[in-house]
């Protein structure tokens, strides 16, 4: 399994130095870099709407301390100097100038997660996207697209190094303005999890979700083979953040009664899946992953997957002081929470467990079949397992990337991607330079939630709809890192 491990560690190695070396991709610097990024990342204040939205943006990259409690301090890397590096609102359609200086010893990847751009620009490795190169800089452009909340992280493969890639503080919270929004709500708040000092753990690590397989067939099928090893390394944390801070650290969500909250979460996280709650309160879900869904709907419970976002709307009318945090226990005594503060009212923070998770997709999808797709791509998700001192090794159909070939699509045809996943992990799988519409979730059919990140449980069977139509080589890979960098990934090549 070592030997797996070099190997994968070095083939991304040659990635990196190939492209440096070639040069081709490294566009011209501009004169100088215009830091468009001034707006804080507020964690209790409202962020107003920009119109018009820069036309440059920068980004640094670089040591960082951040302060998560008023006794505990972080050393990491991130984006500007902060951690979530500072919110970015863009304007759809219209064009914007990046500059990225890299200020460490190591090559970087940007990427701007959800955007319909070009691979050169996309920031992932197996694209032949651009490098920011140790102690350098790259400059380019895109045009923002589609409106609402994106997001951009590194896309450094860590491998097991947890102090590399989203085990770090490089991410931070992309709003693209719509030409058009309607605004009906009071105050808007952007919330980004994320967890520091990563460990590794032996066994398997406690599910948020819990409850039994969608398909228990499919875990019968896994279990009755009897030559698996024992299952290889998980990862735990010790500190769990939103927008920076453990719960309790930092100022609260300040409201009034009888306002409209507009919350656009994100999970940034490298590896876990969250939910959140608020007693009192329920969540009024009108997008996922940006894109508003065709049937919003109540829910108690928030759920997201690594890299998921979801926009919801809260209607004060519960006053008090309460905690918008995670029911599990254990994480939101280790920082997974923030304080939500009504107006005139004071004292200790309250929670109490909302009780069984109510989340599901197909509250928020059309009840009727989706359009039919010209043709169907089978993804069987397998694991091999690492055994004790091991790392799990991740397969689509039997191969695990190293081992594989470009899957081959044709501009304009639509596919359907049939998840079959035959693991007890939850996978959240992004889909780069694309959107993609559910269609079938253990065999309900559905349409109109279109995402870039879908969260497939254990056992289960989910299927998901594209349209090719923005050229160029493509990324696809379940975004827990520990998953993606063992194997995880597929790319898909135009023809």
């Amino acid at each position: 399994m070592k030997e797996h491990e070099n190997q994968c560690l070095s083939r991304r190695q040659f990635l990196l130095v190939s492209t440096l070396a070639g040069g081709g991709l490294l566009l011209p610097n501009s004169a100088a870099a215009q830091d468009s990024m001034q707006m804080p990342m507020a964690s209790a204040t409202a962020t107003p709407s920009i119109k018009t939205g820069p036309t440059e943006v920068s980004l640094r990259i670089g040591p960082v301390l951040v302060d998560v409690t008023v006794s505990k301090t972080i050393s990491t890397i991130g984006y500007n100097g902060q951690v979530p590096g500072p919110l970015i609102r863009l304007r759809e359609g219209k064009q914007v100038s990046v500059q990225v200086f890299n200020d460490t010893d190591t090559p970087e990847f940007v990427h701007w997660h959800g955007q319909f751009i070009p691979s050169e620009v996309d920031g992932a490795g197996e694209e032949k996207s651009i490098v920011v190169p140790p102690r350098g800089q790259v400059s380019y452009q895109f045009t923002p697209r589609p409106a609402g909340i994106r997001w951009v992280h590194t896309h450094v493969m860590p491998g097991s190094n947890l102090y590399s890639g989203l085990y770090t503080g490089q991410f931070g919270i992309v709003y693209v303005e719509p030409n058009e929004d309607p605004g009906s709500y009071d105050q808007e708040v952007f919330l980004a999890t994320h967890e520091f000092e990563p460990f590794y753990s032996t066994g398997e690590m406690e599910e948020e979700e819990g409850g039994e397989p969608e398909d228990p067939t499919l875990e019968a099928e896994v279990n009755a083979d009897k030559t698996q090893k024992s299952n290889g390394w998980e990862i735990g944390y010790q500190t769990f953040t939103i927008n920076g801070r453990c719960l309790g650290y930092g100022d609260p969500i300040r409201v009034r009664e009888g306002e409209r909250l507009m919350l656009r979460i994100l999970n940034a996280s490298a590896t876990e899946t969250i939910e959140l709650a608020l007693p009192g309160h329920e969540f009024y879900v009108v997008a996922l992953d940006g894109n508003p869904v065709p049937r919003p709907n109540k829910v108690k419970v928030l759920q997201l997957g690594s890299a998921e976002r979801v926009d919801a709307i809260v209607e004060m009318k519960n006053p008090g002081v309460w905690i918008l945090g995670t029911p599990m226990d254990e994480d939101r005594n280790r920082g997974m929470g923030i304080v939500v503060e009504y107006a005139g009212r004071k004292g200790k923070p309250q929670w109490h467990s909302p009780g069984q998770s109510d989340w599901n997709y197909l509250l928020f999808g059309k009840s009727e079949a989706a359009t039919r797709p010209d043709e169907v791509i089978q993804m069987e998700i397998g694991k091999i397992n690492g055994g004790q001192g091991g790392f799990n090794v991740w397969t689509i159909n039997g191969q695990p990337y190293e081992r594989s070939e470009p899957i081959r699509i044709h501009q304009g045809r639509r596919y359907r991607l049939a998840f079959v996943n035959k693991s007890d992990d939850m996978h959240p799988l992004h889909l780069h330079r694309h959107n993609f519409e559910i269609t079938k979730i253990h065999g309900k059919e559905t349409a109109g939630i279109f995402k870039d990140t879908v969260l497939v449980k254990g056992f289960s069977r989910v299927d998901v709809d594209f349209v090719a139509d923005n050229p160029g080589l493509t990324l696809f890979h379940c975004h827990q890192n520990l998953h993606m960098d063992f194997g995880f990934m597929r790319l898909f090549e135009y023809v």
